[in-house]
């Protein structure tokens, strides 16, 4: 089931600040965006649990698919719109007034 998830993914633009591992930072997720990823993740599993039971070809024009595709897209929205969690690091820059060279 994770990888069916993966696989559709994979064909959606993903930020510049998430698209290498050294970068990916935590984000700090507010109640109301919790509830929002909550439920979308939800829709999404229900989603493709119904398109592998169902056993439906993967097709370029598939609805089904689509929806699960706007679903992620949006999920991924609200994830990236929550602010991130300061490293160790910044936090010891900012106390120290340090600035990157």
């Amino acid at each position: 089931m994770a990888s069916s998830i993966a696989d559709f993914s994979n064909s959606l633009p993903v930020p510049a600040a998430s698209a290498s591992r050294a970068q990916i930072r935590r984000r700090r997720i507010g109640p109301e965006a919790g509830h929002a990823l909550e439920k979308l993740g939800h829709a999404i599993e229900y989603l493709t649990d119904e398109f592998v039971f169902h056993g439906e070809d993967i097709a370029p024009r598939n609805a089904q698919l689509e929806a699960v595709q706007l679903l992620m897209r949006i999920n991924r929205q609200i994830y990236f719109a929550c602010p991130e969690i300061p490293t160790l690091c910044d936090r010891l820059r900012s106390i120290l007034h340090l600035h990157e060279v």
